[in-house]
């Protein structure tokens, strides 16, 4: 695909840039963005693209759960994809991370409330608010022991859990049930 003016835009165009425009399409695989001060793209509905993990820190079901078509946003440019010639953004990037905020004030052996949003072989999943889950594992889990017992657990309960690990590399919350019942 040609396009010159394109090209030149997108290779100016540096990391961490913040970008802005309006949210031009949404398909099930990401957001196309019309970029304010960008070229139009000659074949999607804009010359920006954030990719679903991009959207937002929090779980959703679908990216018009959190924008849509014509809303105005801010994004960080992350790459230039020379294959589709696009700006890869990210959204979440300039938008404060839950996580990060509940590692800083919620302890290891805090004990907190939730609700059991699901309960698997691995483990319960419990909503802590926010849009984060905490796992209470059923069976070791990276070195952590099994903390609870599928049995305490049912879908939609709200339950009292302690606060084990907080790992911010990959995101994960560990918990266990309450002291005294694992």
């Amino acid at each position: 695909m040609e396009a010159p003016e394109l090209r030149a835009f997108l290779e100016a165009l540096n990391r961490g840039e913040v970008l802005t425009g309006t949210v031009a399409a949404i398909e099930r695989f990401g957001v196309f963005v019309a970029l304010d001060d960008g070229p139009g793209h000659p074949v999607f509905p804009g010359a920006g693209f954030i990719s679903m993990a991009e959207l937002s820190w929090v779980r959703f079901d679908a990216p018009d759960d959190v924008v849509a078509v014509g809303e105005r946003v801010s994004c960080e440019f992350l790459q230039f994809d020379t294959y589709n010639m696009e700006a890869r953004l990210s959204l979440k990037a300039l938008r404060p991370d839950p996580l990060r905020a509940f590692a800083d004030r919620m302890p290891v052996g805090r004990e907190l409330r939730g609700t059991v949003e699901k309960v698997l072989s691995v483990g319960a999943f419990v909503d802590l608010g926010e849009g984060l889950l905490g796992l209470v594992p059923f069976r070791e889990v990276n070195g952590y022991p099994a903390a609870g017992r599928p049995e305490d657990f049912g879908e939609g309960e709200e339950v009292s859990v302690v606060v084990t690990h907080i790992e911010r590399p990959t995101r994960r919350i560990l918990l266990s049930g309450p002291r005294g019942t694992s």
